[in-house]
């Protein structure tokens, strides 16, 4: 009895991985493809990877738009993007990035994410600038 629920359990750790595996994949392509969107001011584009909560907060992809041009040139202008970890929550999972902005800076960030009927979708981002290291 011991040995099965063992095998159960392992199956279930490798199912979750597979799982998790796949959402991450997932979720990279949701962030590069805004990152991309943005880069090629294309609102349409960027705000069909938004969130439902993010796009209420906003009257249109215009606006959007320019509230991450302002407030996030980082992201908006992204010189490079590095993926780093991705840690699952209940109901979300967030993504940590190190982004190269326009300026030559480094930036850390945290997307989080949420799994909708479309998709994963972005419902908001942290960014700090990077301590710089050896």
């Amino acid at each position: 009895m011991l040995v099965i629920f063992g095998c159960l359990l392992g199956t279930g750790v490798g199912l979750a991985e597979s799982s998790n595996e796949t959402a991450g994949s997932e979720i990279r392509e949701v962030i590069i493809a805004q990152i991309v969107a943005f880069a090629s001011d294309d609102a349409e584009a960027a705000w069909q990877y938004a969130s439902e909560d993010i796009q209420q907060q906003f009257s249109s992809p215009d606006a959007f738009m320019g509230m991450v041009g302002s407030r996030y040139p980082a992201v908006y202008r992204a010189g490079s993007i590095e993926f780093l970890s991705l840690v699952p929550h209940p109901g979300f999972m967030i993504q940590t990035l190190r982004i190269k902005g326009p300026d030559g800076r480094f930036w850390d960030s945290a997307y989080t994410l949420t799994d909708t009927d479309e998709g994963w979708r972005i419902g908001g981002v942290v960014v700090k600038e990077a301590e710089s290291g050896i």
